[in-house]
């Protein structure tokens, strides 16, 4: 990787961000803010329906950005993607496909698509390197996700070998922070546990049931985590291949519920539903490629947790 072809991106430049009314898309909005840069466009369904080919290319013609942080996608939890993978892997390629011809079109020469850690083997290395991308089958539950997601890191490489575009791609751990989705059934683990132990509490509950074993191992980051690692990317990093982002260390499922118990403080059971799948055994990145270019974590699990739950506590109480 040559780093002497990375500068940091001009703090005028018009910046398009791509689902910007997610969990990802409006945490970089406001780090973009932040950090300076004055002109931040941000894209919602309400804006252009990303899946339109015409819809997608008439917006980014009347926008023409310079910087496009691509942070849209179809995004649910286990059940969501093992139910619907013809809807996670239809729209997910025309999502892709769409912003990226448009993007190319109107001369975008940086961008970052975020993809997910999902998108490596099933029975991966751990940690798991970047190289490990198409080494082996991936998990059954959310393959068709994957395959989109491997998609978009083909096109990228694609885009900088026929086109010379400085596309970059990185791949997220699990995310979590205020603002998530806390939907009851298409939610990911963690705000799904949030919620489902808050209710516990709310109720007077003496028990929780939690899907699978406990035994599996995942990795979390905070959103303002990834925020902040995406915008150092984008200033500091320019190579074809994807780049992890994590925090480094991984807790059980059972110990991510015992840590959600605390944080909103629930005393009673934690009791396991064995019938439902589990997933990935263990699902923890290797970070050297991005600790290497001078980035790292700043916010621990356990303080993370209560600042999303507090958050959650209070939109519930709020509506």
């Amino acid at each position: 990787m040559d780093m002497t072809k990375t500068v940091p991106l001009d703090r005028s430049a018009t910046v398009l961000v791509a689902g910007s009314t997610g969990l990802v898309g409006s945490v970089v909005i406001r780090h973009l803010h932040e950090q300076g840069f004055t002109s931040v466009v941000g894209a919602h369904t309400a804006d252009v329906d990303l899946t339109d080919p015409a819809a997608t290319t008439e917006y980014f013609d009347s926008i023409r950005p310079a910087v496009v942080v691509d942070a849209a996608a179809r995004v649910g939890g286990i059940d969501a993607n093992n139910s619907e993978p013809v809807e996670f892997l239809n729209d997910n390629l025309r999502i892709q496909t769409n912003l990226f011809t448009a993007a190319h079109a109107v001369g975008v020469d940086r961008l970052l698509f975020l993809g997910s850690s999902c998108i490596y083997p099933k029975y991966s290395p751990q940690p798991i390197p970047e190289s490990a991308l198409l080494t082996g089958p991936l998990e059954e539950t959310n393959d068709a996700y994957a395959i989109a997601k491997i998609a978009g890191v083909i096109a990228v490489r694609s885009y900088r070998r026929q086109y010379g575009r400085r596309w970059i791609s990185a791949m997220p751990t699990n995310v979590y922070g205020p603002g998530d989705s806390f939907h009851p059934t298409r939610s990911h683990v963690l705000p799904a546990l949030i919620r489902r132990f808050h209710e516990a509490v709310e109720s007077g509950a003496e028990e929780v049931v939690v899907w699978g074993t406990g035994t599996p191992r995942r990795e979390f980051i905070h959103v303002d985590d990834l925020a902040a690692a995406c915008l150092h990317l984008l200033d500091h990093y320019d190579d074809p291949e994807p780049v992890n982002v994590g925090c480094g260390t991984d807790v059980s499922i059972a110990q991510l519920a015992s840590l959600v118990a605390d944080a909103v403080g629930f005393t009673g059971r934690i009791t396991w539903d064995v019938s439902k799948p589990d997933g990935t055994p263990r699902k923890l990145l290797d970070t050297s490629r991005l600790a290497g270019i001078g980035w790292k974590p700043a916010i621990d699990l356990v303080d993370g947790l209560r600042d999303t739950a507090r958050w959650y506590a209070d939109s519930v109480g709020a509506s």
